[in-house]
């Protein structure tokens, strides 16, 4: 059993449980529960940072565009974004799918949870600031501009689930060698690494925190690999990423979950 730590719906803290990320069992006071069975919330409470284009595959995709105006360049620092709270559900919640859009992009991505403030520290040192890592789902309305904030397309009500726990730093022996899979309704529909990020993550802390201090709480998205499938209504999304965890929620449309709120 590895630790975690684990929310539950209607609960204001988070608590430690034994997971065994093989088979899905929490143990919690000496019981073993299927994490299916429980009623996960997020686990992470701060600011959750993205960063754009931190695959080589997804800066490779758009080829020469990045020389073009306005920035004329690649990026030579972190491209950074936030995922406001009101994006944020946790495991098994319904994913909302806005009436006027046919398919979201489902962004799978590891997130790093921080777990002392972090301000301009070194590469060596950037993952003893760690607390565990968690799967997160960057859901955005597919677009194509980079060069003005997708407030619209990335920060919509429900569209960042994490979870099912936040599992403890030691426990992952090299958070930049983990496989990534996203199966849509049983299918796998994208397969990458976090070998293939452009700034590992310990350079990734590095380079942020010598302008921004990270705090207790706030998680850090790597980066989502290119080709990003789409889920419309009803599908089935299931994010794995190899001794982290897996990461299962639904597309359900918008007026659903408004009718049923009402």
């Amino acid at each position: 059993m590895r630790k975690v730590k684990i929310k539950f719906r209607g609960m204001l803290q988070v608590i430690e449980a034994g997971v065994n990320t093989a088979n899905h069992i929490v143990e919690l006071q000496g019981k073993r529960y299927d994490a299916d069975k429980l009623p996960l919330d997020a686990p992470v409470s701060g600011t959750i940072y993205g960063v754009l284009l931190n695959y080589k595959g997804a800066l490779a995709t758009l080829g020469n565009a990045v020389n073009e105006p306005p920035y004329k360049v690649a990026p030579k620092a972190p491209v950074l974004y936030i995922k406001p709270a009101n994006t944020v559900i946790g495991y098994g919640m319904p994913i909302p799918l806005p009436d006027h859009v046919p398919a979201l992009e489902i962004g799978a991505t590891l997130g790093v949870v921080i777990g002392r403030k972090a301000t301009r520290v070194s590469e060596e040192q950037a993952l003893t600031y760690v607390d565990g890592y968690t799967v997160v789902n960057d859901v955005s309305i597919p677009h194509t501009s980079l060069y003005r904030p997708a407030v619209s397309q990335k920060s919509r009500d429900g569209f960042c689930p994490v979870g099912p726990w936040v599992i403890e730093r030691d426990a992952v022996v090299n958070p930049d060698a983990l496989r990534v899979r996203v199966y849509i309704n049983g299918e796998l529909r994208q397969e990458n690494t976090t070998a293939n990020l452009i700034r590992p993550i310990p350079r990734l802390i590095a380079e942020i925190t010598d302008f921004m201090t990270l705090n207790i709480g706030d998680t850090l998205l790597v980066g989502v690999p290119e080709d990003a499938p789409l889920a419309k209504a009803g599908d089935h999304v299931r994010i794995e990423i190899d001794n982290i965890g897996i990461l299962e929620n639904t597309v359900v449309h918008e007026r659903e979950l408004y009718k049923e709120a009402k």
